[in-house]
């Protein structure tokens, strides 16, 4: 049973929170994470990566059971088995496709969704998952010259993280063009997907 929870910036609301625990039911304590900053290179970008850990230790889960990932050698789905969520930080998406292309760690995510594990996104990582990248042309810049933008597909929805209203043409220019159902997401919603089930939690 495939579980993602997709989000603009992680553990922003109560029920968002709520929603993660429910999922993974099981004590705080025993909470194990993989997690995975790769995304972000820029200094801003990484102060966020530093606000999603910290989100983490603050709901109680041990800092020894964070183990982080940089996507800077090859993963292989054992190293990640034992862990109850893949957490995918924001940063530049082209980026991040790119380094879980080279390291394999797509396969293992892939792999990871299949096990009744969850996959838990913030921005760009939550838009790995969905079955291309492309909504993230007009925020982020490609250089690292991706051609092929094509993601994850745990989902058949794309999703379209920190939606605020003065891009809705934007949005509704992608939807116009897109085979695919698009997910506008505030910062303050998350998308849920469970077994290709779709619910907004907010």
């Amino acid at each position: 049973m495939t579980k993602l929870l997709l989000t603009s910036t992680g553990l922003a609301t109560q029920n968002i929170t709520d929603q993660f625990l429910q999922i993974i039911n099981k004590p705080v304590s025993q909470i194990k994470i993989i997690f995975i900053p790769t995304a972000s290179r820029s200094e801003e970008e990484l102060k966020y990566v530093d606000e999603s850990k910290k989100e983490l230790l603050d709901l109680g889960i041990s800092e020894n059971n964070i183990k982080t990932l940089n996507l800077d050698s090859s993963v292989l789905f054992e190293e990640v088995e034992d862990f109850d969520v893949i957490y995918v930080c924001g940063g530049n998406t082209f980026y991040l496709l790119k380094k879980v292309r080279e390291t394999g760690f797509d396969k293992v995510i892939i792999e990871f969704a299949k096990t009744d594990k969850l996959y838990f996104g913030v921005s760009a990582g939550s838009i790995l998952v969905c079955p291309n990248i492309d909504i993230a042309s007009p925020f982020d810049e490609n250089d690292v010259n991706l051609t092929d933008l094509t993601g994850l597909n745990l989902t058949d929805v794309i999703v379209s993280p920190h939606y605020k209203n003065e891009e809705k043409a934007i949005i509704d220019d992608f939807k116009k063009k897109s085979q695919y159902e698009i997910v506008p997401l505030t910062d303050e919603q998350a998308l849920l997907v469970v077994d290709g089930e779709t619910k907004i939690v907010e």
